[in-house]
């Protein structure tokens, strides 16, 4: 079977499958695993070409709605009649889920039951040392500085705040993404401040930007030093990379809780 990707999620989906020998094409912005760097280029993840997907003749695309704007790229499948299945993941079960839809899409149920109890292990293993944590730090994920965009309830990055024995920040927002401000951050008073731009490599994130906004020097997560700067592929990527996230996070805000993970 002739697969193709268009979404980075997606691509790190199949991996964790261990499908990705099947893949022919993937979207420019998907860069894991090392294996997919061969593999024809398809455009952005938001402008898919087309005429290019089109041209590879693929058994299957997986599409994706993760990000608004990519549903011109459902468009153009459905209107070229190119077969494909969409996945749309808020959350860690979605992305469960998805593993099961996936590897049945491609002929491979057995593979998708695996992976996903796989990924329920390492949930329940980071939630049993959570629940044992009784101070839980707040967390202001960062995902974008002008204007200032960060994750509310009804976000995967709520549930990686768990799991990592902390909250998200802004919690108490009934929305997938928040726009606001750096009044309003100030106001709260994080624990820490977690940078992770979509789209920007960690090493392109300077930790001091944040001393440039007014009082931020005062707030409490900058004078402890706890301004972390993270790797938006482990994070802004609904995919079961968002567990090694998770651990990661978990290591530096309670590393001798998570020790053993």
């Amino acid at each position: 079977m002739k697969i193709v990707s268009i979404c980075p999620s997606n691509t790190e989906i199949i991996e964790y499958l261990g499908l990705t020998d099947l893949l022919i094409g993937v979207d420019d912005y998907s860069d894991w695993p090392e294996q997919i760097k061969h593999l024809p280029r398809l455009g952005p993840d938001l402008s898919i070409h087309m005429d290019k997907v089109e041209a590879l003749r693929p058994d299957l695309v997986i599409a994706s709605l993760s990000v608004p704007g990519m549903e011109k790229n459902i468009e153009e499948l459905v209107s070229r009649n190119i077969p494909h299945i969409t996945l749309n993941p808020q959350s860690l079960t979605d992305i469960e889920n998805d593993l099961i839809i996936t590897a049945n899409a491609l002929g491979r149920p057995e593979a998708g039951k695996k992976a996903a109890l796989n990924f329920r292990s390492k949930i329940e293993g980071l939630k049993s040392i959570a629940a044992k944590i009784e101070k839980k730090p707040t967390l202001y994920w960062e995902w974008w500085p002008k204007p200032v965009f960060t994750p509310g309830e009804v976000n995967w990055l709520t549930e990686i705040s768990e799991l990592a024995g902390a909250t998200n920040l802004f919690k108490d927002v009934a929305l997938a993404s928040v726009q606001t401000d750096w009044d309003d951050v100030y106001s709260r008073q994080p624990d820490y401040i977690c940078l992770a731009w979509v789209g920007v490599r960690k090493e392109k994130v300077k930790p001091d930007i944040v001393l440039k906004r007014p009082n931020w020097g005062q707030m409490k997560a900058v004078k402890n030093g706890n301004i972390l700067v993270l790797e938006e592929e482990l994070y802004c990527r609904p995919s079961p990379r968002l567990i090694e996230g998770a651990v990661r996070l978990a290591k530096k805000i309670h590393p001798d809780a998570f020790i053993s993970f």
